[in-house]
């Protein structure tokens, strides 16, 4: 009698927590499960792809918390400024020249598109373990695998951009499943920041630890794609040289010979995502140096990202909803309303305004992307689809690089940066209306497609 009391008391109880812990847990899985294979997306495989996305999105969050506190928040102004700059000058550069191999390298593997996917999951996984060493006490050895990092993260956007088209569902336009995906990645970052923070109070190498498990996890996640992710039928390579494509028109098309609204987009987009990266570098400082009015440096550099992220998730919402209708006037209409909120914030400077730049870039950065990806998939025929979004995801990285580099060099002015984030923006604009006004004649009619010879 008394052992069964033991027993009940004791393996009983933690038999019955283990379940109720369980079932805790497989109540939001399920919700998780259902939201993400919704209309067709779990028989297309692309419920697998959301998951997968939102496991990168984790991983990587982590390891900007874990080198945020080392590069940045851990040295006074002057130092940390240094730092980013050597962070920048030994990762950023080379990755500048690694950027435009990535593409072509990637689109000479389609059959291994799933292996590329894991492998860049398992080298994150190995170099978060790698930089643990090093991030505590910040030595040379942590950029080099900062780097690493930074190459498999963009070899995974890129194949994983690829890979979209061959996971679309039954009605699916490819905006609103890019819309899926990237809000996946949104919310899973979010949710990581914190956490990540948490860790950190253990130790600073903690949330590298906490990535690495992430990573592993997408690894597994990777083979766990459809089999046709890997299939490169019918696929021939886009060619976004003017010389290549001059010489090459009539065998192999690409974006130079679809359409102008296509190139104009692209190079919007462009002037986008290099406004993102200056307001991350340039604001990042600035706060530090003069943070928001009764307010530390790292909360108003919190209440500044949180306004980039929720205007980025709120942009992906609204284009799920858009879907493809009139992409040209989209991407002027979301590079104009940017361009105006630089020059309010130019002309009256305030820490309120940088807060609402923020949120205008991160909603309309989102919304021309999406844009962007709609008239690919208009534009550019099937067989060279998939190489088109590989090379446009690297040139919109390469992008990012040149913005953040403006960013870590200019003065802590905050007149003089937002007038340079409105330069930044004017010169897309320009390209985003022309490509509207080269639109105009074919609505209503069947958009151009590229010539197959």
């Amino acid at each position: 009698m008394a052992a069964a009391r033991s027993s009940d008391d004791g393996s009983g109880r933690a038999r019955r927590a283990g379940r109720a812990v369980g079932r805790a847990l497989h109540l939001p899985a399920r919700g998780i499960r259902r939201a993400t294979h919704a209309h067709g997306a779990g028989e297309s495989g692309l419920g697998k792809l959301i998951e997968l996305h939102a496991v990168n999105g984790a991983g990587d969050m982590m390891i900007t918390v874990a080198l945020a506190s080392t590069v940045f928040f851990s040295v006074p102004t002057d130092e940390a400024r240094g730092r980013v700059a050597l962070y920048l000058l030994i990762t950023m550069a080379p990755f500048t020249l690694l950027a435009p191999v990535i593409g072509p390298l990637l689109d000479r593997l389609p059959h291994g598109r799933r292996a590329a996917m894991a492998g860049a999951m398992f080298a994150r996984a190995v170099l978060a373990v790698i930089m643990s060493g090093a991030v505590v006490t910040g030595g040379l050895r942590l950029y080099p695998a900062a780097l690493g990092v930074l190459v498999a993260s963009k070899a995974y956007g890129v194949v994983r951009s690829a890979v979209v088209p061959r996971l679309l569902p039954k009605g699916f336009s490819l905006v609103k499943a890019n819309s899926r995906v990237t809000l996946a990645g949104l919310l899973a970052t979010g949710a990581a920041a914190p956490i990540g923070g948490l860790l950190h109070l253990i130790g600073p190498q903690w949330p590298l630890y906490g990535a690495c498990a992430v990573f592993l996890g997408g690894t597994f996640f990777a083979f766990r794609l459809p089999h046709q992710v890997d299939s490169a039928k019918g696929e021939r390579r886009a060619r976004l040289s003017t010389h290549e494509a001059r010489r090459e028109r009539a065998r192999r098309p690409g974006l130079r010979t679809v359409s102008k609204p296509v190139l104009c987009g692209l190079w919007a987009n462009a002037a986008m995502r290099s406004l993102s990266g200056f307001l991350i570098f340039f604001l990042a400082f600035l706060l530090r140096e003069h943070p928001l009015p009764g307010q530390s440096a790292a909360v108003s550099l919190g209440i500044v990202g949180v306004s980039a992220g929720v205007g980025n998730a709120c942009g992906t919402a609204v284009g799920a909803w858009l879907r493809s209708r009139a992409p040209e006037a989209i991407v002027a209409a979301v590079l104009t309303l940017t361009l105006a909120a630089a020059i309010v914030a130019a002309l009256f400077f305030s820490g309120l305004l940088m807060a609402v730049l923020g949120a205008t870039a991160g909603f309309c950065q989102a919304l021309a992307k999406l844009s962007l990806d709609a008239m690919i998939q208009r534009d550019v025929p099937e067989e060279v689809r998939t190489s088109a979004f590989a090379r446009s995801e690297t040139l919109l990285q390469m992008a990012w690089v040149v913005g953040g580099a403006i960013g870590i060099s200019l003065p802590l002015n905050g007149v003089l940066g937002m007038s340079v984030a409105a330069t930044l923006v004017a010169a897309g604009t320009v390209m985003a209306y022309r490509g509207a006004l080269s639109a105009r004649p074919r609505q209503g009619g069947a958009p151009p497609r590229a010539r197959v010879a």
